[in-house]
């Protein structure tokens, strides 16, 4: 049970963040934008794998090694 809370609260965080950057109420560069990717893959990770869906696991890797490159950048500006 507790998975698919974390695999929602991932799923949730990915569409907020796209949703936000889509009407321009936060741009991509913004710290919180990150986050909300970072943590979202990570929930999405979580919850793939406990499941052993291995290709929502490679995505969702790449997806949060990204999006801590970008919140990398971020912060460092």
């Amino acid at each position: 049970m507790i998975y698919e809370v974390v695999g929602w609260i991932g799923t949730f965080a990915i569409l907020l963040a796209y949703y936000l950057v889509s009407t321009k109420k936060l741009s991509a560069d913004n710290r919180r934008y990150q986050i909300l990717n970072v943590v979202g893959a990570i929930g999405i990770i979580i919850n793939s794998g406990v499941h052993g869906v291995i290709p929502s696991v490679g995505l969702n890797t790449a997806w949060l090694l990204i999006g801590l490159y970008g919140l990398i950048k971020v912060v460092k500006k």
